[in-house]
C-alpha cells in the first residue's frame, strides 16, 4: 500500500480512538468516586452518577448516530490498512483491530445494556446465580459495573494507541536502516568506480611509455 493512503488510514484509526478516550475522560469525574477512592461513596454520589447516565441515555438520536459513524470510521481505517498487508500491518494493525473489536463488544454488552437498565430504573433484572443461591445486582453494583466498563474500554483504547505508536517507530527504524544501506552501497560503488578509473589511467600511461 502507498505510504500516503496508509497515513490516511492511520489518521482514521487515531482520530476515533482519541475521540472515545476524550469521551471516557469526561466520564471520569463520575466514575472516580465509585471505584478509585478509598472513601465509601455516599448516596448522593450514586445519585449524581445516575442522573448523569440518565442524561446521556436521553440524548437526541443524532448523538448515538454520530458515535456509531465514528466507530465505523475506525473500522474503515483498519480494513484499509489491512488490505494487501505487510508483515508490520499484520502484527500491529491486526492486534489493534482485535483490541478495537473488544472495545466495541464492551460498549455493546456492558455500556449500552447498563444505560438501558439505568434509564428503565429496573435494577432487579440483574439476577446472578451463585453457589446454590441467587442474588440481585442492585443500583449501586450496576453503577459500579458501568464505571468499571469505562475503565476497561479506556485501557483497550490506550492499547490501540500504543500499538499504532509501536508500528510507527518500527517502520521509522526500517526506513532509517534502508537509507543507511542504500547510502553505503552508493559510497561503495563510487569508491569502486574511482579505483577502476585510476587503474585505467595508470595502464594508459604505461602504454605511452
Amino acid at each position: 500500500m502507498a505510504r500516503g493512503s496508509q497515513s490516511f488510514a492511520t489518521f482514521l484509526i487515531l482520530c476515533p480512538t482519541s475521540f472515545f478516550l476524550g469521551l471516557l475522560f469526561s466520564l471520569f469525574p463520575y466514575d472516580y468516586p465509585l471505584l478509585w477512592t478509598s472513601t465509601p461513596p455516599t448516596p448522593q454520589t450514586f445519585t449524581v452518577s445516575e442522573n448523569h447516565l440518565l442524561t446521556l441515555h436521553a440524548s437526541p438520536p443524532l448523538i448515538p448516530r454520530i458515535l456509531h459513524i465514528v466507530i465505523f470510521l475506525g473500522l474503515l481505517g483498519f480494513f484499509t490498512k489491512l488490505y494487501k498487508p505487510s508483515d508490520s500491518n499484520l502484527l500491529f494493525d491486526g492486534a489493534s483491530l482485535v483490541l478495537y473489536i473488544c472495545g466495541i463488544i464492551v460498549y455493546i454488552t456492558n455500556i449500552v445494556k447498563g444505560l438501558r437498565v439505568v434509564s428503565g430504573g429496573d435494577y432487579t433484572g440483574g439476577v446472578v446465580e451463585g453457589e446454590g443461591a441467587e442474588f440481585t445486582v442492585g443500583r449501586e453494583d450496576s453503577l459500579r459495573v458501568l464505571a468499571a466498563s469505562d475503565a476497561i474500554l479506556a485501557l483497550v483504547l490506550v492499547g490501540v494507541l500504543v500499538l499504532q505508536a509501536g508500528q510507527w517507530y518500527a517502520e521509522r527504524k526500517d526506513r532509517q536502516m534502508e537509507e543507511k544501506i542504500e547510502k553505503e552501497e552508493k559510497e561503495g560503488k563510487a569508491a569502486g568506480g574511482g579505483r577502476i578509473g585510476a587503474g585505467q589511467r595508470v595502464g594508459s600511461g604505461k602504454k605511452k611509455a
